[in-house]
């Protein structure tokens, strides 16, 4: 069953009573995502969110990047955010997961003060509106620090900062999860764990990333799919990316080393049922075909589970 197409055909989008519902959230046993970032940046969230959707796709997750540009979403004020909640109503896709890749510039565990609390700011601030969107999980890149060298202290501020940022999410009841990177200090959910355990809140998860897991396998000889279940209970979500020895993005799905088959039906047993296909656009003419693609090759995976 493809269930992208199954939630086109006989899912409803109600503009008038503001609901989004249909059989096919009830016959699709999972949820395919896009990353934001695989469409250009200069269309409006209406039309992102129609890509989205024409696309195949059940939502898009959004990206709150290190450019000014991006942070100042944490800013929208009401009437910004509800027009935001009316475009997805209108286009019939939601926005259900958040990406916070600007704790990578700000990062929590910085030796800078200024700069660790900016990047305090900008993870309350990016929950809060995750709150108000109805976003359901919250992904922090698993850095310390990432333009400086990494220490003792600023693993123990990493510490420090994570634990308050889920005691937070607790409050609004929204998912915190720490996405596998591509630098020793988290490049594998078999780390990421170890902050799960330390902290023990179900407001706290993990995000892997496929590629990611993938390159660090490869670098210490280990396996990609073992690592993953070490997350078991502990991952909502997996972003599908591709990558090769050295090179952890915008490489082409086909042409790098990823088993997204393995890794889909690892990731499956364990209970994941969430899953978003990462990748950028780099200028093609012929986005929408890629975006469209991607959706297909990946729920042929998924619907074979």
């Amino acid at each position: 069953m493809d269930c992208g197409n199954k939630h086109r055909q006989l899912g409803v989008c109600n503009p008038e009573s503001g609901i989004m519902a249909g059989m096919g959230d009830i016959m699709c046993r999972y949820a395919l995502g896009l990353y934001e970032k695989a469409m250009p940046a200069d269309l409006v969230w209406k039309e992102k969110l129609e890509a989205a959707r024409n696309a195949g796709y059940d939502y898009v997750e959004i990206s709150i990047d290190e450019t000014e540009e991006k942070i100042n979403r944490i800013y929208m004020s009401k009437e910004e955010r509800l027009s935001l909640i009316q475009d997805m109503y209108e286009a019939g896709i939601p926005i259900r997961s958040m990406c916070v890749s600007a704790l990578t510039r700000y990062s929590i565990g910085n030796s800078n003060a200024q700069i660790r609390e900016r990047g305090m700011q900008i993870a309350k601030g990016a929950i809060r509106l995750a709150d108000d969107l109805g976003v359901r999980i919250v992904m922090i890149p698993g850095y310390d620090v990432y333009y400086e060298k990494s220490t003792p202290e600023t693993r123990r501020l990493f510490e420090e900062d994570l634990e308050e940022i889920a005691m937070f999410a607790a409050k609004l009841g929204v998912l915190v999860e720490m996405e596998t990177m591509e630098n020793a200090f988290m490049n594998t959910v078999w780390k990421a764990m170890y902050h799960v355990n330390r902290i023990q809140s179900v407001y706290l998860g993990i995000y892997p990333d496929s590629g990611n897991i993938t390159n660090a396998a490869v670098a210490y000889g280990s396996d990609a799919v073992a690592d993953l279940l070490s997350g078991k209970g502990h991952i909502s979500s997996l972003h599908l990316k591709e990558s090769c020895p050295g090179k952890f993005r915008e490489v082409p799905y086909g042409e790098g080393h990823v088993d997204f088959e393995k890794i889909i039906k690892a990731a499956w047993s364990i209970g994941v049922r969430k899953y978003v296909t990462e990748f950028w656009y780099q200028g093609s003419s012929f986005w929408k075909e890629d975006l469209s693609a991607a959706n297909r090759m990946m729920r042929g995976i998924l619907d074979r589970q």
